[in-house]
């Protein structure tokens, strides 16, 4: 029992210090925790031959996911993919598995070993690809859903590859092995069934899966929800998806395909969030031992003398693989930065490959010492998935992004106004709305192509072009102009341009958008003559929400809110001038500390006072702006 415990916090620790530290240089969790596994296992020896035991117990993680996957999806998505799932999934794994068969013969290997490599290296990493995607908010893009109908028809297509696999028994390797190759002690219920009752037991257990699912889960769950313990709800779940994958793995079936089965079923049950909620941090954790077992995996013996090849066939299955999947994305219409995306995220070989490789060795179909070769090209190809993944963030997507607004000339600006709009995302398009609303004119100026063409269609004047950049600023007329709105999405780019603005054209009154409190103070210090942070007034307006709905009278909630205002702009001038003692922003300055609490006391007192219902006294006397003569200023004009 020390054992297990001291080995369990080892694999904790090396989690723990990795994969932050992966995450914080950018490098995605699944690295951190590849990198730990081999800091653990080849480098140090704190582990060791328990990490192939491990992973076939961690690799339940991968069925979790792809439970949770199938409760994202209801059957009708399910069916609009359709056409994705069987013609680029079917075509991928079909033409990767002629490529790898072909260059395995080529280098003279008996036909029935080549195409089971070519089968094993079709298949790409479910977890290290949805893992990823999930991280970097890439599962909805379109080259995020071609990925992942690609590898959903692959782990269905394991199916008749694990069917098929006994039938390439090579006679001489089975002579080796022993009259009892291949056949091991694991439970099975169709081992010794003839065909006809084999695919009855199939059809049959996938039907439970279904049936089962959609009748009988929710009088369960809404049994257990009655006894109120949320540890045996919990069990429930767990019991729920470990029980599918048992009965998939008795009818040699995929267990992560079953679980996505149950998944597509409970898509549209009311316990699905809960489910979700409850199976997510297991999942997580066994996804993170797994890749820590592939890392510690890893025979440095075997790779130190073969490293040549290793590394040889682990770049070539990634080529090859990569070539494929990029005519593929051509094929099937799958563009620009999303065609590399679903490029770079399949050109690796998967856990999958693994079970395979094993499962090969017992039936005699790859020798051993082929097997070990294979398996580190498996583990490698794995293991330059995360890189593969930055090199799209940091290399392709920059790329498309600029190639995209670059490949337009900015518009030629004839227009004039006296209020010129920087940004028309959902923040300016609201103060250009109500510019318009009042017959203001205005001069807007956006560098996202698809921005200018969706305020189009609302009829409101828009140019292409860099507001950023002071000659399209001039171009816009910024030397006439009034005022400045900055409502660009880009925290330097509105400093720099506020700065630019203040120093050539002091004149101009500038508004700007703020992403939080030190991004205004960095606006206020550029010269920016009113700034507003984009969350805090409708935060304050929820926050006034929130005390009506705790019984406070709405008039006094308003009442409130107005006295949080004006603390907050009775004590601005210190905060920022403690501000500015920070050196760029990064340390915490004692005084800024102080002064904040000394703001939140009074706050607290000023909520404190008797309240007495507003009068017309309270109301704020405001005096329009007046122009050059003195007269007052009219909306328009």
């Amino acid at each position: 029992m020390t054992v297990y415990f001291v080995q369990a916090f080892i694999y904790l620790v090396a989690a723990v210090i990795a994969v932050p530290l992966a995450k914080r240089f950018g490098l995605g969790s699944v690295l951190g925790y590849l990198v730990a596994g081999v800091v653990i296992g080849p480098v140090t020896g704190l582990v060791g031959q328990e990490a192939t035991t491990i992973q076939h117990f961690a690799e339940f993680g991968v069925v979790m996911m792809l439970f949770l996957v199938g409760m994202e999806l209801d059957p009708k998505a399910f069916w609009a993919m359709r056409v994705r799932l069987v013609g680029l999934g079917g075509l991928q794994v079909v033409l990767t598995a002629a490529a790898g068969t072909a260059v395995a013969w080529w280098f003279e290997l008996p036909w029935q070993t080549a195409l089971t490599v070519g089968l094993i290296f079709a298949l790409s990493s479910t977890a290290i690809v949805l893992q990823t995607l999930n991280e970097k908010g890439l599962v909805k893009t379109e080259g995020g859903r071609s990925a992942f109908s690609v590898l959903l028809f692959q782990d269905i297509a394991v199916i008749p590859m694990l069917a098929l696999i006994p039938l390439l028994s090579l006679p001489e390797l089975a002579a080796e092995a022993g009259a009892d190759a291949g056949h091991g002690s694991s439970l099975s219920l169709v081992a010794h069934l003839p065909a006809w009752a084999h695919a009855l037991v199939v059809v049959g257990a996938m039907a439970a899966v279904t049936v089962g699912g959609y009748y009988l889960s929710r009088p369960l769950f809404r049994y257990v929800v009655q006894s109120r313990l949320r540890e045996i709800f919990t069990a429930t779940a767990l019991m729920l998806v470990i029980g599918i994958a048992a009965l998939m793995s008795l009818v040699n079936l995929s267990p992560a395909l079953g679980a996505f089965m149950a998944g597509v079923v409970l898509a549209n049950s009311e316990f699905r969030h809960e489910l979700e909620a409850t199976i997510e941090p297991f999942k997580g954790l066994l996804l993170g031992l797994f890749f820590i077992t592939v890392g510690a995996g890893i025979d440095f013996q075997v790779l130190a003398a073969e490293w040549g090849t290793v590394l040889a066939l682990g770049l070539a299955v990634m080529v090859v693989k990569g070539l494929i999947l990029l005519m593929l994305a051509l094929l099937f219409r799958i563009r620009g930065s999303n065609g590399w995306l679903f490029t770079l995220s399949l050109a690796q070989a998967g856990e999958f490959g693994f079970v395979l490789l094993t499962y090969s060795v017992q039936n005699s179909v790859i020798p051993v010492e082929t097997s070990k070769i294979l398996s580190l090209a498996v583990a490698l190809s794995m293991f330059l998935t995360p890189l593969l993944f930055i090199v799209y963030d940091r290399v392709v997507l920059p790329r498309y992004r600029r190639s995209k607004n670059d490949e337009r000339p900015a518009d030629d600006i004839h227009d004039r106004a006296p209020v010129i709009v920087a940004g028309i995302g959902r923040f300016g398009q609201i103060v250009c709305r109500l510019l318009r609303a009042n017959n203001i004119p205005i001069v807007v100026l956006d560098h996202e192509i698809e921005q200018i063409e969706t305020v189009r269609r609302i009829h409101i004047k828009s140019y292409f072009g860099d507001a950023s950049r002071l000659d399209l600023l001039e171009t816009a007329g910024i030397a006439e102009a009034r005022l400045l709105v900055v409502a660009i999405d880009d925290r330097d780019r509105t400093v720099r341009m506020v700065e630019q603005v203040k120093k050539f054209y002091p004149g101009v009154w500038v508004l700007a958008r703020a992403f939080d409190r030190g991004h205004s103070y960095q606006l206020r210090k550029a010269g920016a003559d009113d700034v507003v942070s984009e969350t805090y007034h409708s935060a304050l307006e929820l926050g006034g929400h929130a005390l009506t709905a705790m019984g406070v009278h709405p008039l006094r909630a308003k009442q409130m809110t107005w006295t949080f205002l004006d603390n907050e702009q009775a004590h601005e001038d210190e905060l920022f001038e403690a501000w500015q003692e920070i050196e760029e922003g990064i340390s915490f300055s004692p005084r800024y500390g102080e002064l904040f609490m000394k703001l939140e006391e009074a706050l607290s007192s000023a909520m404190q006072q008797d309240w007495e219902p507003p009068t017309q006294d309270d109301v704020p006397i405001w005096t329009p702006p007046t122009d050059d003569a003195g007269e007052a200023q009219r909306p328009g004009s």
